[in-house]
């Protein structure tokens, strides 16, 4: 799986990524059966309402991702709490532009749970 994870533009000031990433080396969340995970980009939605998602999305596609996985910021709301209200729109967009033979993933990581 080639994977171009497309993240929410308004966390990337509280997120670096790491819980995509670990997700896609230790085959956990979106990523559980994947023996084979490469990330191929990592691109912010360019903001509100994921206006740019689609050319980031037709760009990771051109750059060899089989996969578009929106980042749980997006689907889920971590770390801010604050799921996308964008979310259903955006990907159905991307995925209408991608075509049938693209994998669309709704979320990377699973939540962590508090102590």
């Amino acid at each position: 799986m080639k994977v171009g994870i497309i993240r929410c533009m308004q966390t990337e000031d509280y997120c670096p990524g790491i819980a995509d990433f670990k997700a896609i080396r230790e085959h956990t969340g979106s990523f559980q059966g994947e023996d084979n995970s490469e990330i191929v980009g990592f691109i912010n939605c360019g903001g509100c309402p994921g206006k740019k998602s689609v050319l980031r999305a037709r760009k990771l596609i051109e750059l060899g991702a089989d996969t578009i996985a929106f980042a749980s910021c997006i689907q889920k709301g971590t770390p801010i709490g604050y799921p996308c209200p964008f979310a259903k729109r955006m990907k159905d967009l991307v995925q209408k532009e991608a075509g049938e033979n693209i994998r669309i993933l709704d979320y990377t990581h699973d939540v962590p749970k508090a102590e």
